[in-house]
């Protein structure tokens, strides 16, 4: 766990930790590094869960899936960020949603027990562990409201334009890339792909956007 130091200074969760302490720190939160290739699968759902994880390297998406198979991706986990932790928070042992890597992926694993209850020695960085954990928290349920925002519009164009205006608040500009391929968009915004591709292109005729690839600009509202 030594050679991963570097990389968990720059992880919101290890956030105002030194980099000694995350070193001691992580004796105690029983780490296990684990890679899965794109398109495989982290965690289903049903799946007994006791971990948090930490994406070092790619991108995980977080899917709800139905009886038929069909799949709605809820949120996307980017690097440096965390995954699970309501799921073992709730105390229900198990996921009601499935974890599937977007990319080729590295993933730490830390106990959730250890990560949320301090040691006998109660030391300071672990009270700080706990902070960033409920920060995250919080921010991961911002997430699924931007998404609910989204969903509760009625066509496909204002639901395009919803989520292209958070990205562009994300970036602070209105020239921004978004972290989805057109399958994955597709997906998060509940739509046919290609579907999608035709009122974007009548978007960009229309003169509300210009895109080239999953790079954006954004031009105006719609009226």
């Amino acid at each position: 766990m030594k050679n991963y130091t570097d990389l968990l200074n720059d992880v919101p969760l290890f956030r105002n930790i030194a980099p000694a302490d995350i070193e001691t720190m992580l004796v105690c939160l029983e780490p296990y590094v684990k890679f899965y290739k794109k398109g495989n699968y982290i965690t289903h759902s049903g799946d007994s869960i006791d971990s948090v994880g930490v994406v070092l390297r790619g991108t995980v998406q977080m899917l709800k899936e139905d009886v038929w198979g069909n799949t709605d991706i809820m949120a996307l986990i980017l690097e440096k960020n965390i995954f699970g932790e309501t799921f073992v928070i709730s105390g229900s042992g198990s996921s009601n949603v499935s974890f599937r890597a977007a990319a080729d992926c590295e993933i730490l694993f830390l106990s959730f027990n250890k990560l949320l209850h301090s040691c006998t020695k109660a030391c300071q960085f672990h009270h700080q562990l706990i902070d960033n954990m409920v920060l995250l928290i919080a921010q991961k349920n911002m997430q699924l409201m931007e998404k609910l925002e989204i969903i509760s519009h009625k066509t496909l164009r204002e639901k395009i334009l919803a989520y292209l205006s958070q990205q562009a608040q994300h970036h602070n500009d209105k020239n921004f890339t978004v972290p989805m391929g057109r399958l994955e968009l597709a997906d998060y915004l509940g739509a046919d792909r290609s579907a999608l591709s035709r009122e974007l292109s009548r978007m960009k005729a229309d003169g509300l956007i210009d895109y080239n690839k999953s790079t954006f600009r954004l031009y105006k509202t719609m009226e």
